[in-house]
């Protein structure tokens, strides 16, 4: 079986510590979840696991014929190869030999009658025949254009930021290797695009090793979660949901022992002042212990600090934006056409479709910042915005982070009312104090996000604009937004493909379809796509069959069956052991502690009880109906 090993891992930038003595095994097929705080150190793990930066101290360990394929988030394009050719880029010779063959051809049809060239793509022809290559550029193809790439032979250099992203995501599939790392995978991609990465992923022979914000995504590619936090790692089987369960059970456990250690630790301190004399062995041992709690419990967080965005904003009247017969073209694509639009106080509206339909386009109307072509736009003349952009506008990287956020106010009010300095924002924000003084520069890409939204929370906005806010977030963040938003008292607009974040933000979505023409749907992002796979009367041309009538149905039967009257006699024990099995396992997960493997288990078994209980219980009452008619 092959597999990865990461052996007492240790990395540090500068005075931070990213991760402390990491161990962990990948295995074969194994498909792991990366999660934690933005600045924890993920990409960092990804890249020294990926063999692109060296460790402090520890190892990673292979056999000799184990391949690695890693998408970083910022991927390295070479502008001037055409698509294919930067997806054939590697040192594999079935694809330097399809590099060779695309080429080749691109010469022959420049130049179709020359005798060298067709000669060279006759035996390049023979060998691809003997390497079995041509299902790697049929495979090649087919994974572009399920990304959205059509135009192979275009010149990356010449494509937009998103488009490259994928044809990197393309190059790393398409290797098939033993572990597929990837960072970030789904950001740029569209909703039909990142439904096709997980069904493909599904079924991947290797390993896949992956950091995402995209929660339906971890929960239906994962089988295995790590969260860093604190440089430490932490392993959970299963997928986005079990985590959650077991690291509610993890905090509650690391709280009662923080709380412990702090009781613990109020009557060492009392001893310690009253002068302990350090003459016996036993005095010295609790001079020792003292000390060691002072370091867990003074120089420790405790488990479980919070992302904190409870700020004020400021009152939004009756009228917030309309948008009438608006028309809006650019060069040969049209954005909108005829459209109108009101968006009334309260509305959380998403913004959904295709790459290239103009879903930023309509945001920047929105801002003000594109006129239209034809029509009316009126903004309320109370409206407050606050525009987080894709692009971290205004960050300027050559600051520190205190004075960044001290631009926009020194002191802002609280939701609750209190009045706090920008310093105990940027704490609110997990920014320690120490890090007050970092240029940006010196941020993870995630962290210039957290502070970028932080700045535009703090000027009190009534109407919030988000260009895809989800990418390159950490997924507390993202909780922590989604739940602001949703006490939030103002109008929320936002552009997303995050099937999740548009379920817990959006009630009602403007579909760009294209070609100027967008579609109005009131309900979430899922309900709408349960509404899309409903078969359309008028573009199939066919009729749902209709439920038989009552005198078409067989007859319910009477009386019972032997095998009835056996089931019905035993039914209330099995209900009863079912019962009795629950209980004890919630007492054994109550003493689990800190075996996060074993509680993972039992509330695995519990589920499958509680399941279990449900059915028989129905069973009870169908058999409890036959039972009368006796």
């Amino acid at each position: 079986m092959k597999m990865l090993t990461v052996e007492n891992v240790s990395k540090t930038y500068g005075e931070k510590q990213l991760f402390n003595n990491i161990s962990i095994t990948i295995s074969e097929k194994e498909r792991v979840g990366l999660i934690g705080i933005n600045g924890t150190g993920k990409s960092s793990l990804l890249k020294v696991i990926a063999g692109l930066d060296t460790p402090d101290e520890g190892k990673i360990i292979t056999g000799k014929d184990y391949t690695i394929s890693f998408l970083d988030q910022q991927p390295e394009i070479d502008a001037d190869k055409t698509v294919l050719e930067q997806v054939f880029h590697g040192e594999a010779p079935i694809l330097k030999l399809m590099r060779e063959y695309e080429n080749t051809l691109l010469k022959l049809n420049v130049s179709p009658n020359d005798a060298l060239v067709q000669e060279e793509l006759f035996q390049l022809q023979k060998q691809m025949d003997a390497l079995n290559a041509w299902d790697a550029s049929t495979n090649a193809k087919s994974i572009l254009m399920k990304l959205g790439i059509e135009d192979f032979t275009k010149k990356v250099g010449e494509m937009s930021g998103g488009q490259k992203k994928r044809v990197a995501l393309a190059q790393v599939l398409i290797a098939e290797p033993d572990l597929l790392i990837l960072d970030e995978p789904t950001n740029h991609l569209d909703f039909d695009s990142v439904k096709w990465l997980e069904d493909y992923l599904s079924r991947y022979n290797g390993s896949i090793l992956l950091v995402t914000h995209d929660r339906y995504f971890l929960d239906r590619v994962a089988n295995r979660m790590f969260e860093l936090d604190g440089g430490n790692l932490y392993s959970y089987k299963g997928n986005y949901a079990a985590f959650l369960e077991a690291k509610a059970i993890r905090e509650e456990n690391d709280a009662a022992t923080f709380e412990k250690n702090k009781n613990l630790f109020r009557r060492e301190l009392e001893w310690m002042r009253r002068g302990a004399k350090a003459r016996s062995t036993k005095q010295k041992a609790r001079i020792g212990r003292f000390e060691e709690l002072d370091e867990k419990v003074s120089g420790g967080k405790q488990t479980g600090e919070k992302l904190d965005i409870s700020l004020n904003g400021s009152r939004l009247g009756k009228q917030v934006f309309e948008l009438k017969d608006a028309s809006k073209r650019f060069q040969e694509k049209t954005i909108l056409t005829q459209f109108n639009l009101l968006v009334k106080p309260g509305d959380r509206i998403g913004i959904i479709g295709k790459n290239g339909t103009g879903k930023s386009t309509l945001l920047n109307i929105l801002a003000k910042r594109i006129p239209l072509d034809e029509g009316e736009f009126i903004m309320g003349q109370t409206v407050k915005i606050a525009y987080y952009t894709q692009e971290n506008e205004d960050l300027d990287e050559s600051k520190r982070m205190i004075e960044y956020i001290k631009e926009t106010a020194a002191i802002v009010e609280t939701s609750d009312g209190k009045t706090i300095s920008a310093a105990q924002m940027l704490e609110r924000f997990l920014f320690p104090p120490f890090t007050h003084g970092t240029p940006i520069r010196k941020l993870s890409g995630g962290e210039k996000r957290r502070l970028y939204l932080l700045k535009l929370l703090m000027t009190a906005p009534n109407v919030l604009l988000l260009d895809e806010p989800t990418n390159d977030l950490d997924t507390q963040t993202l909780t922590v937004l989604e739940d602001y938003l949703e006490e939030f008292p103002g109008v929320v607009i936002t552009v997303s493909h995050d099937r999740y974040f548009l379920d817990k933000v959006a009630e009602q979505l403007l579909v760009l379809q294209g070609e100027g023409e967008i579609a109005a749907f009131f309900g979430n992002y899922s309900e709408y796509l349960e509404k899309e796979t409903i078969p359309d009367v008028r573009k199939t041309g066919t009729v749902a069959t209709p439920p038989p009538s009552k005198g078409q149905e067989k007859e319910k039967k009477k009386k019972m069956s032997y095998m009835e009257k056996k089931e019905w006699a035993s039914i209330d024990e099995v209900i009863a052991k079912t019962e009795a099995r629950l209980e004890e396992v919630a007492e054994e997960m109550e003493k689990a502690g800190s075996d996060f493997t074993k509680a993972q288990d039992l509330m695995k078994e519990a589920a499958e009880l509680n399941e279990k209980l449900e059915q028989t219980i129905e069973r009870w009452t169908v058999l409890a109906e036959l039972a009368e008619n006796e």
